[in-house]
């Protein structure tokens, strides 16, 4: 039996109309008549949902049909593929705005004046942590990613520190001629982890409230 009639099955026999499984599971009633019909195919968490809903196992729904089996398994690499390529986009961006953000210091601190200091307090003590708060709330908030994420809290140090050392550092040891070697200040790390901490907590907490509103009653 096609996992499309063993659906129509389990929701009559829950005594369910199209309509209330519809609002049950947050689709349409079209949606519902699709998948009945074998038009198209749910995706695993609809899957579960329906095994939840239908009082039915998912060894029942998804037992013996190779077709279901496997949209499945590609409908997770896509989402794989999508993940793996929004966690490229998200640490290139940052990468990006790092890297502008230390080419634009130089001639900003080659020149005199109020305006350079400006420039250099905006850059590395705004543009930065908000691009770091920014991005890391994008991590968190993606469940993909995994417990992994945590490890992009030493990205954010370690990019925090060498920020400040190959700008302000550097230009500290020009002026004296290298008279001095600057070594880098690593409580910088403490300071990119924190800032990175808490745009990802805040991720995971947005990512946990949008769940448990998903999640039936």
């Amino acid at each position: 039996m096609e996992i499309g009639s063993k659906i129509r099955k389990s929701r009559t026999e829950a005594g369910l109309t199209q309509e209330k499984a519809a609002e049950e599971l947050g689709v349409t009633r079209q949606t519902i008549s699709n998948w009945e019909n074998n038009r198209s195919y749910p995706d695993i968490i609809s899957v579960i949902k329906m095994s939840d809903l239908y009082s039915v196992t998912l060894d029942y729904l998804l037992k013996e049909d190779k077709t279901m089996i496997e949209h499945l398994e590609e409908s997770t690499n896509v989402v794989k593929s999508v993940s793996r390529r929004s966690r490229i986009i998200i640490i290139s961006v940052y990468l990006v705005i790092w890297a502008v953000l230390v080419i634009l210091f130089w001639p900003g601190n080659c020149a005199s004046g109020s305006d350079a200091m400006g420039f250099s307090l905006l850059a590395f003590y705004v543009v930065l942590p908000v691009t770091t708060l920014v991005t890391a709330f994008m991590i968190g908030k993606d469940r993909l990613w995994g417990p992994s994420k945590w490890l992009m809290l030493i990205f954010y140090g370690v990019m925090y520190m060498l920020a400040e050392y190959v700008t302000f550092g550097l230009a500290n040891m020009l002026m004296n001629e290298y008279s001095s070697f600057n070594w880098p200040r690593f409580g910088m790390i403490i300071a990119g982890a924190v800032m990175g901490a808490i745009g990802m907590g805040i991720g995971v907490l947005v990512s946990k409230i949008r769940k448990r509103g998903k999640d039936p009653a």
